[in-house]
């Protein structure tokens, strides 16, 4: 009997310990890993960061915030606006940055996540409204760039380091589109032409020195029409080539010559 009653007022003790210690325990000990850190506030003032590891708290007493610093991803939504050239337009774009001050994201910024999202849709509005459609499309580079500088200055005082933005896509209207392909339709038509004067140019001084070259040397002549009917031959062809010498027609030429200066004689000036 007595035995029982120790056993009684043991249970009696143990138990209101165990559902003590189940209740406290989870409240006193916390595990942070390697890329998260914990604000602690004791008694609603900041005691500092701790971590990673085991963080020992004092229940009721302590609360502890918990930061993520690992490289965080917000997608700003599409934004509709216009540009300097009064061109409207829909961009959106990724922002990536993480939190380098874990106190100052907790104490100086309600949410720093909904905040920076903010500040990024805002800022992509104004920075946009800046360019022309031109630059947008051909210098987006330089626009990602300008963005991150900005966002990131915004967002310093608050322990966040913006690492790179990105505009992901520019929607045009589809009047502007059929106009750009209008427009580079012409463009290429433009330089096919000045290709092609080009090309004609070059063949017309090509032609001019081939003529001097025969005029000085007119074996020269015989030797391209033998290269011709080289070319122009085939192994199935019926045409018959009869290769003349040049010089047997030299005298005719020389009185065709001599022929022109008797038929102005006599002119008057």
């Amino acid at each position: 009997m007595e035995e029982l009653t120790k056993l009684q007022t043991l249970l009696a003790w143990v138990i209101p310990l165990l559902v003590l210690a189940s209740v406290v325990l989870p409240q006193m000990i916390r595990i942070l890993r390697e890329y998260e850190r914990g604000v602690i506030f004791r008694l609603g003032k900041l005691l500092r960061a701790k971590g990673p590891g085991l963080i020992l708290l004092i229940p009721i007493v302590d609360r502890m915030v918990r930061v993520d610093l690992r490289v965080i991803t917000i997608d700003v939504p599409k934004q509709e606006m216009m540009t300097r050239d009064n061109v409207p337009v829909s961009v959106d774009a990724v922002v990536y940055f993480r939190v380098m001050d874990a106190e100052a994201a907790i104490i100086k910024v309600e949410n720093f996540l909904k905040a920076t999202s903010l500040i990024a849709q805002t800022t992509l509005r104004s920075v946009i409204g800046q360019a022309e459609l031109d630059e947008l499309l051909s210098q987006r580079e330089k626009i990602n760039q300008h963005l991150q500088e900005i966002i990131d200055r915004q967002t310093e005082p608050w322990g966040i380091k913006v690492t790179a933005v990105e505009t992901k896509d520019v929607v045009l209207p589809d009047t502007m589109k059929r106009a750009m392909a209008g427009q580079a339709e012409s463009e290429r038509e433009r330089r096919a032409k000045i290709i092609n004067a080009q090309g004609e140019f070059q063949a017309a001084e090509k032609l001019v020195e081939a003529g001097r070259m025969i005029a000085t040397q007119p074996v020269a002549l015989q030797l391209r029409f033998l290269q011709t009917m080289r070319e122009i031959s085939s192994e199935h062809s019926t045409v018959t080539f009869l290769p003349l010498p040049i010089d047997l027609f030299t005298p005719f030429f020389k009185k065709g010559g001599s022929e022109e200066p008797r038929r102005t004689e006599g002119v008057p000036s």
